[in-house]
């Protein structure tokens, strides 16, 4: 028997995100993207209230929770604003999954206790200036000298990588040749600050104008052989394994906001007036809105079937894929008909449906873009 209600716990948890949010994001968040500034503080307060570590183990620090238990609460986040939501899913899926999942015993309990209180911030370096979807095309490199990693090269789009709670960044380096003669590919962590580490300017973006994105560079930047992630050789297959995972919070997030383009279109519609009645009760405008609920309302069935199957250990690559094209191309298209609902002011900046088109884009692109997915799902089917 399916049942798709949230369980009591996870309920509670969702209603206290979206007060969260309502409360103490939305009144501020905008003047955040206005400035281009990282909100640090609202960023504190998340994790005071745990939702860094909600996936973790309570032994690390963390929550006790699920994937999914993220899943809602990026969903609530994104509701408000996508910054802050993509600001946790890169903290737990990108920083703090993959030294959960494969990292020593030592590293687990150096890095996870700060990572899921939120008092650190950790980041993935995965993407070069050179290589977007290749991520295989992987420039970087690392070698063993002395009992250190000796790393050059740099990488491109680093989430949370520069901000003042980062505290590492988890970066993929060619560490040797395959005896295939293919690419060695590993992951190794670099605390911020190490010498021969440099973060650069945040970029100037489309969207998500309150989360940190960089790019880093490393010159001969030494840390201890210790610190590589997993096995050597296997960084590139770990992460397509937490990527597979990310898509998924990547669905709900995008959700979050095609749910939000719904809540401020209801609202707009019933307040502006036009012709001596709410805008609402025009026919073109009431039916745009209610194919948004549509769409919204799919995408997170989409969501959902992908996450429980992930929890109960079963394949679920196709499923994250079908719920991260999908989910992303409906926030895409929700954005653009809440847009239209408030006509001029959905230009305009002050209203949260303009922030919302603008950080819309990006879920088509960002963690697998969407020709990559149609391309993961042909392949799954045994046409691609």
């Amino acid at each position: 028997m399916l049942d798709y209600r949230l369980d009591a716990e996870t309920e509670a948890l969702r209603k206290t995100v979206q007060e969260f949010a309502r409360e103490v994001i939305a009144p501020q968040i905008g003047e955040f993207y206005e400035r281009d500034e990282f909100p640090t503080q609202i960023v504190r307060q998340m994790g005071e209230l745990g939702l860094f570590g909600l996936p973790f183990p309570e032994e690390y620090g963390g929550g006790g929770g699920t994937y999914f238990d993220l899943c809602v609460v990026l969903e609530e986040l994104a509701r408000v604003d996508s910054s802050m939501a993509i600001t946790v899913e890169a903290g737990v899926s990108l920083g703090a999954m993959p030294i959960y999942r494969f990292g020593t015993e030592a590293q687990k309990r150096e890095w996870l206790p700060r990572l899921c209180t939120g008092e650190m911030l950790g980041a993935f370096g995965l993407t070069e200036p050179g290589g977007g979807s290749d991520a295989g095309a992987t420039r970087t490199t690392a070698r063993l000298e002395d009992g250190s990693w000796v790393i050059n090269g740099s990488k491109a789009f680093i989430t949370n990588s520069g901000t003042d709670l980062t505290g590492l960044v988890t970066v993929t380096a060619v560490t040797g040749t395959r005896p295939d003669g293919g690419k060695e590919i590993s992951a190794i962590i670099v605390p911020s600050g190490t010498p021969g580490f440099t973060v650069g300017q945040r970029y100037s973006k489309v969207g998500w104008n309150a989360s940190d994105t960089r790019e880093l560079s490393f010159d001969d930047c030494r840390v201890p052989e210790e610190n590589l992630v997993g096995e050597r050789g296997r960084g590139y297959a770990q992460f397509l394994s937490i990527l597979d995972e990310g898509r998924i919070a990547i669905s709900a997030l995008s959700v979050g906001l095609a749910q939000g383009c719904v809540d401020e279109s209801v609202k707009y519609a019933g307040q502006r007036e036009a012709f001596g009645q709410p805008i609402g009760r025009n026919q073109a405008v009431a039916f745009m809105i209610a194919d948004m609920e549509v769409r919204a309302s799919t995408a997170r069935l989409a969501y959902y079937r992908a996450a429980e199957k992930m929890l109960r250990g079963e394949p679920f690559k196709r499923e994250a894929s079908i719920a991260k094209l999908y989910s992303s191309e409906v926030a895409m298209d929700n954005a653009r008909y809440a847009t239209q609902v408030h006509g001029g002011y959905g230009f305009m900046n002050e209203f949260p449906v303009g922030r919302f088109y603008r950080d819309a884009k990006i879920l088509e692109i960002g963690e697998g873009t969407s020709e990559v997915q149609r391309m993961l799902i042909a392949r799954d089917l045994g046409v691609g």
